[in-house]
């Protein structure tokens, strides 16, 4: 597909030839890849996809209930507000949990399986709930600026508490379907930490958000700006 072909030597030639190619997730009846049942945090097995290889989680393959419910395959687990409370210490009061869970407006999948894939290796966009960058601070400066490219919006690139697959897969795929235009930082979640690289953060794009994006991607300083090209060296 050329919008995918453009998209990545436009990305190669802003942040280097060095630079992850980013995920693109969305749901599916058709698994993609034959994705093993994974203890704990299912970031895990998404190096499989940074890799180049598809993940296709679903209700059976993830073993974490929170993963299950911010994902939409399961309703919160009794024990969630009690243990992002009082056992992790997330918040200050297991009421609080409940609070922010209800704030997030979360629905289920109506759909089997959550697929995850390099973008080099998807053959359409037309499937996509949103992109997964995982980026570091240098990638992130770049990452942000084009977002702030051609949106004044207070909150056109947020932060918010969450596990990592609140920030990365829930917030992304309500965006999406609100057809928003808010993209987000996250895995600051120290729980995901001990599966991303030291020095990554997410940033997530709906694709509501991100169709719009690829058409500012050259018109931005990611191109001919002296002070992007210094940084770039570095990168």
């Amino acid at each position: 597909m050329k919008e995918i072909k453009d998209f990545i030597n436009n990305y190669r030639e802003a942040f280097g030839e060095k630079a992850q190619l980013p995920l693109i997730f969305g749901y599916s009846d058709t698994a993609i890849a034959e994705t093993q049942k994974t203890g704990g945090c299912f970031f895990k097995v998404l190096q499989d996809a940074r890799d180049g290889n598809g993940v296709s989680l679903s209700a059976d393959v993830i073993g974490c209930g929170g993963g299950k419910l911010y994902t939409g395959f399961a309703d919160m687990p009794e024990r969630v507000p009690n243990f992002v409370s009082l056992k992790e210490k997330y918040k200050l009061s297991p009421e609080m949990v409940i609070e922010y869970i209800d704030s997030l407006e979360l629905k289920r999948a109506t759909k089997r399986y959550l697929n995850f894939e390099r973008i080099d290796k998807v053959q359409s966009l037309d499937w996509a709930e949103g992109v997964l960058f995982y980026a570091t601070p240098d990638m992130l400066s770049g990452l942000c600026g084009w977002a702030f490219y051609d949106n004044n919006h207070d909150d056109a690139v947020v932060t918010r508490f969450g596990s990592g697959c609140s920030t990365v897969v829930s917030m992304t795929i309500n965006e999406n379907a609100r057809q928003g235009h808010k993209c987000f930082l996250g895995l600051l979640d120290p729980s995901v930490r001990p599966w991303v690289g030291e020095n990554e953060l997410s940033f997530t794009v709906p694709m509501s958000r991100f169709t719009a994006m690829m058409k500012t991607m050259r018109l931005c300083f990611l191109f001919d700006a002296p002070a992007w090209q210094r940084l770039k060296t570095r990168m």
